[in-house]
């Protein structure tokens, strides 16, 4: 539902396209790893990736739960809590192997949120966690490394901001772009740089796409 929704609701607020990798495929049971920029990019991601055929369940923070109708809807379709430095925090990556298992691609934001800056420009990806590739050693599932740009062109900053940008968004129609890299195989635990670095790489195409100072520099 909410892959499809996002398909429907993204081309309002701005111009998306997306592009692949040769060779990049997304089998069931894979882990896409995006880059997280802004409240806007969950569904830019999920939009780009319904194009390509693929409906995951997204790993999200669980405070979205705590809203009544969104926290039914994110359980009915699998959705998966994390808790931040909470005890609950590994459930998490129970709940994620469980939805591997079965087939379903399990969407994560290794950079574990969103960075603190007010402007709208794009930069390269923030330090992953460990969390995927503790999830990818545990399961062997492949790594479907994406990079997304643009979001903060819908949201970004303060509060204020964010709805200000939301709402103009419609009007505006920035362009938004999603490259879709080649999967990788993180058997080891060691391996979060070079997940970090796909997903960069990724970013940086995207990001080159529309044009931003960050990826034309680097």
């Amino acid at each position: 539902m909410f892959s499809r929704l996002a398909d429907v609701l993204v081309p309002v607020v701005g111009r998306l396209t997306v592009t692949t990798d040769a060779g990049s495929v997304c089998a069931p049971g894979s882990i896409v790893v995006a880059n997280h920029t802004s409240l806007a990019d969950p569904a830019i991601v999920l939009a780009a990736l319904h194009r390509l055929g693929v409906e995951p369940v997204a790993m999200g923070a669980a405070g979205l739960w705590r809203i009544p109708l969104l926290g039914r809807a994110l359980t009915r379709e699998g959705y998966i809590p994390v808790y931040r430095r909470d005890p609950r925090a590994a459930d998490a990556l129970d709940l994620a192997a469980e939805a591997l298992a079965r087939g379903r691609t399990v969407l994560i934001y290794a950079e574990g949120g969103i960075p603190v800056r007010r402007d709208a420009a794009e930069a390269a990806p923030g330090e992953f966690r460990s969390g995927l590739t503790r999830l990818a050693a545990r399961t062997g599932a492949p790594v479907v490394p994406v990079g997304q740009a643009g979001a903060r062109r819908v949201t970004s900053g303060g509060t204020a901001k964010q709805l200000a940008g939301l709402f103009t968004a419609p009007l505006r129609r920035p362009a938004l772009h999603v490259h879709v890299g080649a999967p990788l195989s993180l058997t080891h635990t060691a391996n979060t740089r070079q997940a970090h670095a796909a997903v960069t790489a990724a970013w940086r195409t995207a990001a080159a796409r529309l044009g931003e100072p960050a990826a034309l520099a680097a």
